[in-house]
């Protein structure tokens, strides 16, 4: 059981405990992926993977069609990408990933967050680095023999493989998704969930006191509608 996956486990774990926010967040996902490249999961692989993560997170699928359908509309309002870096109190570095129809507005408000608990919105570049950007997936582990697949997909980025229960966990660099992605597809394994997560390279230990005004601020930051994921290097 690899360390990646217990990370990306308890933070999963984390961000499901509230299903409606998780719902909104995949529908901006969709949004994103169709506009982007269209209402077809059989040509759009980014949707293909939101879907599988839609269906994982017991996210209807009446849910899942209505979103897309919007998603089609010229009319619904386009969502872009945004990344925030900062710094919290104590030196702690926390990376922000938005989806928002309005710059400005998500900016102004995350700046004041780290304003209300003495922390600062940092300029381009200056957390980013301090993390790795990993994809993983999940699939159904139907008599695979984890050695031999192990191997075979280390020629497409794969860097970890973990068996647990009934489903392996695969670890790479965010630049190879797209490759282990159609290897899984054409030896036609199913894939329950895939996701990209940014880990700390290196972590802070805080004391008790210091931690808990970090909190706050990383949960104030999470609870903005903008927010889509909030990474830090605080020790958990």
């Amino acid at each position: 059981m690899g360390r990646a996956f217990e990370f990306r486990k308890a933070r999963k774990m984390r961000r499901w405990s509230n299903m409606a926010k998780t719902f909104t967040r995949i529908g901006r996902d969709i949004i994103i992926a169709v506009k982007e490249s269209g209402p077809d999961p059989s040509s759009n692989s980014r949707l293909r993977a939101i879907i599988q993560n839609a269906k994982a997170a017991n996210m209807p699928k009446d849910n899942i069609e209505r979103a897309i359908k919007k998603a089609s509309e010229k009319s619904t309002e386009n969502f872009k990408e945004l990344l925030l870096e900062g710094y919290a109190p104590h030196g702690v570095a926390i990376l922000i990933e938005a989806a928002t129809d309005n710059n400005n507005r998500t900016v102004a408000n995350i700046r004041s967050y780290f304003n209300k608990y003495d922390g600062s919105l940092a300029t381009s570049g200056s957390v980013d680095f301090l993390f790795n950007h990993h994809c993983f997936f999940q699939i159904k582990n139907d008599g695979i023999d984890i050695e031999e697949i192990e191997l075979d997909l280390i020629d497409f980025g794969a860097i970890e493989l973990s068996n647990i229960e009934n489903e392996i966990s695969i670890t790479a660099k965010f630049e190879d998704f797209g490759s282990i992605q159609k290897e899984l597809e054409k030896r036609k394994i199913e894939i329950s969930s895939s996701e990209f997560e940014r880990e700390a390279i290196t972590t802070k230990v805080l004391s008790n006191e210091e931690r808990q005004k970090v909190e706050k601020l990383i949960n104030m930051i999470d609870e903005d509608e903008d927010v889509q994921k909030v990474y830090h290097d605080m020790e958990n």
